[in-house]
């Protein structure tokens, strides 16, 4: 006999997998009404549906959010877990009207399609973007906190080159902030830039050191991932041996 536990936390049966797939499914439908929302001009009948379909999906993904706390072994564990996390906070301000609208996290429930579909060769690849960032940890906290300095130090040299002449797009050192950002990241909106000489060659520079920042962690991401993935081969190998 099929429990209770079985369908919500297996999918090898039946209604198991047609659980699965319903949530995901309802997931789909919940994201895209949640897009519809946003549109402009939409009539009174379209936004009262719209409305009903969102009462439905919270009231099911609750009972779906509570069934698992249910059947789960360590309930506590559920509850802070990833999943459980975004599960709640998926449902949470819908009761609590707190004004943030947190419907666009429930997409990160579309991760359950792994386990539905049993996509274990892409699990496996989560695994190992995962131990890759365990990996070069270190090397990134180093290099976002060289960053952030970097980023201080942008918005502190185009204010004193630029404030005079553009009092109004470098009002301060943390109105400068948002060049510095847009010039380091090389991304270079437009909307914000120097005119006078030195405020150019500043400009030049951090477009320069803009570069290296948007390529060494990739660098370093690339390089953690060949390791993660000579290990996983490793790991194979030895468990192939026994």
């Amino acid at each position: 006999m099929i429990t209770i536990k079985q369908i919500i936390e297996e999918n090898d049966t039946k209604p198991g997998l047609i659980f699965d797939l319903s949530m995901q499914l309802l997931i789909v439908v919940s994201l895209v009404t949640f897009s519809i929302e946003t549109l402009p001009d939409l009539q009174l009948p379209t936004r009262t549906s719209l409305h009903y379909i969102e009462i439905f999906t919270v009231g099911v993904f609750t009972i779906e959010y509570l069934g698992r706390i249910f059947v789960a072994d360590r309930k506590i564990a559920f509850v802070f877990s990833f999943y459980g996390l975004i599960d709640l906070f998926a449902i949470l301000p819908f009761y609590l009207s707190t004004g943030v609208d947190l419907r666009s996290i429930r997409t990160l429930r579309l991760l359950r399609l792994f386990r539905a579909f049993k996509l274990f060769r892409y699990s496996r690849a989560i695994q190992r973007f995962h131990r890759a960032f365990i990996l070069a940890k270190e090397e990134l906290i180093l290099f976002f906190c060289v960053t952030l300095i970097l980023l201080f130090l942008s918005s502190v040299g185009i204010y004193y080159f630029e404030n005079q002449v553009q009092p109004e797009n470098f009002k301060s050192i943390f109105h400068s902030m948002w060049w510095a950002v847009a010039t380091l990241t090389t991304v270079g909106y437009g909307d914000v830039y120097p005119v006078t000489v030195g405020g150019k060659i500043f400009t030049f520079f951090m477009l320069m050191i803009g570069l290296g920042i948007v390529a060494v962690p990739t660098g370093i991401l690339a390089t953690a991932l060949s390791e993660a993935r000579n290990i996983e081969e490793i790991n194979k190998e030895t468990y192939n041996r026994k």
